[in-house]
């Protein structure tokens, strides 16, 4: 075949596909339904939950709390100076842990084998210790860097941790070494959150005071792969959805937002009227199905992901609390809210 024929069925396939193309924008254009309205076959979901377990043993306000991988276990961490580590099962103390510093922001569970524990706050550092080593007590290591307040703290894996900042800047450290791998420095004001992807723990997400949500990869530290916009005011949690694919935010300006990783862009929000305060935590279900954020009206309020969340409002509202909730936990059947 010459050149001027193959020139030629080139422009025709061109054009034939120009054409599909068209019909296909017009097809979606013309639609009136959407995702909101689709039948998707989902099971009905249980009533209001209730309090089924209250742990009981801090003095001061309750700051932080995190799950172990094994789903039993977990850890509080407290500004009367201690960070306990609970079996969620019983209710039982396990370990309590004084710290040097009792102004603690935050704490977090390595998940694989459950073998350590870090905690950080206003001492700007992120202290590790080991709960296997006989005396617990005893500090495994400090991680000296940042210029800010530890605002958040989450194990990658059992040898790295990343820390998140007041300087406006994230850390991926080597605890083995004690030595900083990498800097993710793109945010222009505090950083208040990290949640990472239970199906990539190369990817990792960022909430700011900024006002903007960072999607990053441990390995590409110089800029983020994708920047989310679409708050008004600081972003205070971010957390995955349980397929990676997504993750969610909540924000001071009262509304949560579902980000897609693959479309690059807010899904749904979810908003209500009678909710004015701020939104301090955000977490899913295991499934996916629910949005759970933790408010400073000391509330906690569920939202069903499936359903557009600035028409439906709130599927359940968790009362209880006496003060503002600091972080609502969901990474295991025993979700439950902690308070301040």
């Amino acid at each position: 075949m010459c050149i001027a024929s193959r020139r030629e069925s080139a422009r025709a396939r061109i054009e034939e596909l120009k054409h599909a193309i068209q019909q296909e924008k017009s097809r979606v254009n013309s639609s009136d339904s959407c995702l909101f309205d689709a039948d998707l076959n989902l099971h009905p979901l249980m009533p209001q939950p209730k309090v089924r377990r209250q742990l009981k043993g801090h003095f001061g306000k309750v700051y932080a709390t995190h799950f172990a991988g094994n789903s039993r276990d977990l850890i509080s961490a407290s500004q009367d100076g201690k960070l306990i580590i609970w079996n969620g099962h019983n209710v039982m103390k396990c370990h309590s842990i004084p710290l040097r510093s009792s102004f603690v922001m935050t704490c977090a569970f390595e998940q694989s084998r459950s073998e350590f524990v870090a905690c950080g706050g206003l001492d700007n550092l992120c202290s590790i210790y080991k709960t296997t080593q006989p005396q617990i007590s005893q500090v495994l290591c400090e991680l000296a860097w940042h210029d800010g307040y530890l605002s958040c703290c989450r194990f990658v894996g059992e040898s790295r941790i990343l820390t998140t900042s007041g300087d406006s800047n994230c850390c991926l450290w080597d605890i083995e070494r004690r030595q900083v791998l990498a800097t993710f420095t793109d945010h222009t004001a505090d950083v208040m959150s990290v949640g990472l992807s239970k199906h990539n723990l190369e990817l990792f997400a960022t909430g700011s005071c900024d006002a903007t949500a960072k999607l990053w990869d441990t390995r590409v530290s110089t800029c983020p792969l994708l920047s989310y916009r679409g708050h008004d005011s600081d972003i205070n949690s971010v957390a995955f959805f349980p397929d990676g694919n997504a993750f969610g935010t909540g924000s001071d300006d009262s509304t949560c937002q579902l980000f897609d990783i693959r479309c690059r862009m807010c899904v749904n929000k979810f908003k209500s009227e009678k909710i004015v305060c701020g939104i301090t935590s955000a977490s899913f279900s295991h499934s996916g199905r629910l949005l759970f954020a933790g408010m400073d009206d000391f509330n906690c309020y569920g939202w069903d992901v499936s359903r557009d969340g600035m028409t439906a409002p709130p599927l359940w509202t968790l009362h209880g609390h006496e003060n503002r909730v600091c972080r609502f936990l969901s990474e295991c059947p025993l979700w439950c809210p902690y308070h301040a």
